[in-house]
C-alpha cells in the first residue's frame, strides 16, 4: 500500500477501497445519487482494452458534478471547465488492492488561479472526501 501512496501525482487523493472496483463505484453513485450529485458517464477502461485485446486491470471512472459547485469555478476561471466534471477513478493495482481516485478541488483552484473561494473549494473537498470514506470503508 505504501508503494502505491509513494507515487500519487500532484493534487489527486488516493484512498484504499475494500471493496473491488466495480462495487467501489456501485457505493460511490449511490452516495452521489442520494446527494442529489450528478453522474454524467461510468466508463469502464478495462472492457476497452479487451475489445482491442489489450489487458487492463480493472479500471473505471465516473464522472460526477453539480453545477452549483463547478459554476463558480468555471465564472472565476473558465479553464476550469478542462477538469470539469470531476472524475472518480476506481482501479485495481499490481497486488490486487483497489483505489479510488479524485482531484483536491483545492489543487484544481490552484492550478487555474481560483481566489476567492476558498469557503466553497473546503466544502467540496469535505464533501468528496465524506463520499469517498463512504464507498470505500464502511
Amino acid at each position: 500500500m505504501a508503494d502505491e501512496l509513494s507515487n500519487v501525482p500532484a493534487g489527486l487523493i488516493v484512498v484504499p477501497s475494500r471493496y473491488d472496483v466495480g462495487q467501489t463505484l456501485d457505493r460511490l453513485q449511490a452516495r452521489l445519487g442520494a446527494q442529489g450529485i450528478h453522474v454524467f458517464a461510468r466508463i469502464d477502461h478495462a472492457a476497452g482494452a479487451k475489445q482491442v485485446n489489450l489487458p487492463l486491470r480493472p479500471t473505471q471512472v465516473l464522472l460526477l458534478g453539480n453545477p452549483a459547485a463547478g459554476t463558480p469555478l468555471m465564472q472565476a476561471a473558465q479553464t476550469t471547465g478542462i477538469d470539469l466534471p470531476l472524475r472518480a477513478l476506481a482501479y485495481e493495482d499490481e497486488a490486487g488492492q483497489t483505489w479510488l481516485a479524485y482531484n483536491d478541488p483545492a489543487y484544481l483552484a490552484a492550478r487555474h488561479h481560483i481566489q476567492g473561494l476558498s469557503e466553497l473549494i473546503a466544502k467540496m473537498r469535505a464533501g468528496l472526501d465524506g463520499l469517498a470514506h463512504a464507498a470505500t470503508a464502511e
